[in-house]
């Protein structure tokens, strides 16, 4: 397994980068985020993922090992492509996957261009497990952050209700009831939903 490639940058595009290491250039696919932080001098270091197909081998370059670590835990998950979990790490920091999955975000995951309902509710599930373990999060202080509005909102979604229509009943909601906790709040937009 190739874990790293250092080198002299000879290409660099949002997409992929082209790393020269001792004449033989390296296109390592990279996310937005990788992009951003690469800095402008001509030696780089990227760390890799290695994925082999019957058809290629492509290699995915990521700027820190917290990143390259969040990819491979988002390409386990059935249904997320390599394609996909480089767009989620595009679309938000790893930081911010990592807590939008150890906080249940589902709404968060969802917003990533080609995650459906489904697939938001699969990655939390096979994944958040593993995200408390690995990064020794403590769920309790990944939901303080969390309003209890938020996830209100975020499960009335998943049970099928349109955005709008819920914001605005759980804003009365909350305007009568301040300090509800995210079962009351459910429970009382269930009634005028």
């Amino acid at each position: 397994m190739i874990t790293h490639i250092q080198g002299k940058l000879s290409e660099k595009n949002p997409t992929h980068v082209v790393i020269d290491c001792n004449g033989v250039g390296y296109m390592l696919n990279i996310s937005l985020h990788t992009y951003s932080q690469i800095p402008d001098n001509d030696f780089l270091k990227l760390y890799t993922h290695l994925q082999v197909k019957e058809d290629s081998h492509t290699l995915y370059g990521f700027s820190s090992l917290a990143e390259r670590e969040i990819f491979r835990l988002l390409i386990s998950v059935s249904g997320i492509g390599s394609s996909i979990a480089r767009t989620m790490l595009s679309s938000l920091t790893p930081k911010q996957v990592r807590e939008g999955i150890a906080s249940s975000d589902v709404a968060l995951i969802q917003s990533i261009k080609g995650i459906g309902a489904k697939t938001a509710q699969r990655v939390i599930i096979d994944l958040k497990d593993k995200i408390l373990k690995i990064y020794d999060i403590d769920e309790v202080s990944v939901s303080k952050d969390n309003t209890s509005k938020d996830e209100a909102l975020s499960a009335l979604e998943v049970l099928g209700f349109a955005k709008k229509q819920a914001e605005r009943v759980v804003d009365k909601i909350m305007i009568a009831q301040p300090d509800a906790n995210v079962e009351t709040i459910i429970k009382e937009a269930l009634k005028n939903l």
